[in-house]
């Protein structure tokens, strides 16, 4: 697993979930780079070590949980744990059911991968992932979507024929591309939404002001950038 950043003290007063001693961070777990189980089955990822340094730096104790990705807002808002750090695309329509952090990757591509280089994207079958922006984007582009709850089922699609190409963050897509001599990214990238954030809970501001301020001092002092890097590459999109 890759090394936890120096933590940078800091502190943050009235500190939230905060009248509970543990703060309980939500992911789906099966969203590599961003989040995944390793072979012990404890949570790993970009995203993992960005939150655990958010805590770090925020004097919270944290905890790891996972849930399926088609109900993990209802399971925030139903307080089944108080953050969501799952590769979330911060949109207005997510924006009016729960609050979000800052964003704590920029808005970055999201990607057509397919078998063809002939792939039909506006009049084909395209699958994306339950509940993304990318599906919202597939069906509004005149092409057929098909959804599934997971990300790798929508690779597996595509390698099945059931889909002409997968549409997802090109982030997620570029391993697959480069492990597989018969996948290659067609068309162009979309870029879609405004960046990665942290969902809060809409009665949860002083948690959502404390992370905020955690994330604000990895972009000022560059820890951010550097571990975007880290993890996606040194042409990652990072905060200027």
């Amino acid at each position: 697993m890759k090394k936890l950043l120096l933590t940078t003290a800091i502190a943050f007063a009235g500190t939230a979930a905060l009248a509970q001693d543990v703060v309980r961070l939500g992911t789906e777990g099966a969203y590599p780079p961003y989040n995944f189980l390793d072979d012990n089955g404890e949570v790993a990822g970009f995203e993992r070590v960005l939150g655990d340094e958010l805590c770090a730096r925020a004097n919270l104790t944290c905890e790891w949980v996972t849930n399926d990705w088609d109900s993990i807002i209802p399971n925030l808002v139903s307080s089944n744990y108080d953050v969501i750090m799952a590769g979330m695309s911060i949109t207005d329509e997510r924006d009016e059911v729960i609050d979000f952090t800052q964003n704590y990757v920029p808005p970055a591509a999201s990607a057509y991968a397919a078998l063809s280089e002939d792939a039909d994207l506006e009049g084909g079958v395209v699958a994306a992932q339950v509940n993304t922006i990318q599906a919202a984007h597939v069906a509004a582009s005149g092409a057929t979507l098909l959804e599934f709850a997971t990300p790798d089922e929508t690779v597996a699609a595509v390698r099945n024929g059931e889909a002409d190409a997968v549409f997802a963050d090109k982030d997620f897509l570029v391993p697959i591309v480069d492990e597989d001599a018969e996948m290659a990214f067609v068309g162009d990238d979309v870029p879609l939404g405004g960046g990665l954030g942290a969902g809060i809970r809409e009665s949860d501001g002083e948690l959502r002001e404390t992370l905020d301020a955690a994330i604000q001092s990895m972009k000022d002092d560059g820890s951010l950038n550097a571990l975007i890097k880290e993890w996606f590459g040194d042409d990652a999109l990072v905060f200027e």
